[in-house]
């Protein structure tokens, strides 16, 4: 078995066949029709993974999500039918690492759960300490402090800051980033990057009006500043 994976759902047909499709690929399925259900299973099943639809009946998926990332740091694929981008845009400052719009191929899901637990498995880290003024940034720990103080960040928000900090003043495009942090560059997923950008800043900048770390390169992309 590779894991175990948390299918939350209502509708029954996207569930049989996400579950078919997983445990086809040697993955154990635990599934949920609602929020409570899903985060009762959670709790009890620890699972690897999560795919969390957004629109649940009672608890919506975005409760769910943000409950979760209070609780733990679990892999979440967001579904979702809505066309409004703001939705997917808030569950990824929610914390969730990863979307797909239905209809979807229950391969694409396949591929994309594997994809999103090699990230996590493997990840970005190198062993080191960066050290920037006041910022700490810990490669092999998953760790990062400011003034002493340690910053909650989730897995990819991590992911992103440690990528853009072992390239000080280094410039990518928000498709270079995509492609560095999930292994291929997801059309129409730009905006994923600008929304864990903004969760960064949040969390690390004094003044995330006036980012000191996180630069925004008008027109290309970010760079990480490592200049006082």
């Amino acid at each position: 078995m590779q894991g175990a994976i948390l299918v939350v759902d209502d509708e029954p047909k996207i569930v049989q066949q996400s579950r078919d499709y997983l445990e086809r690929a040697g993955f154990r399925v635990i599934t949920a029709g609602d929020g409570q259900l899903a985060l009762t299973q959670f709790r009890h099943e620890k699972p690897d993974l999560v795919v969390l639809d957004l629109n649940l009946p009672g608890m919506d998926g975005l409760d769910v999500c943000r409950t979760l990332r209070r609780e733990s740091d679990v892999p979440i694929i967001m579904l979702t039918a809505r066309v409004e981008e703001t939705d997917r845009l808030i569950g990824l400052e929610l914390g969730a690492d990863d979307y797909i719009t239905k209809p979807f191929s229950p391969r694409e899901l396949v591929a994309r759960v594997r994809a999103v637990l090699r990230r996590v498995q493997g990840g970005l880290r190198q062993p080191g300490l960066l050290q920037v003024s006041d910022l700490e940034i810990d490669l092999d720990g998953h760790r990062v402090s400011r003034a002493g103080e340690a910053v909650q960040l989730t897995r990819s928000e991590f992911n992103l800051l440690a990528l853009l900090a072992q390239y000080p003043g280094q410039t990518f495009t928000r498709a270079q980033l995509l492609d560095r942090l999930h292994g291929v560059a997801y059309d129409g997923y730009d905006r994923s990057i600008d929304a864990h950008i903004k969760n960064l800043r949040r969390k690390l900048e004094p003044d995330p009006a006036n980012p000191r770390y996180v630069q925004t390169v008008f027109g290309v992309g970010y760079r990480f500043s490592d200049e006082d």
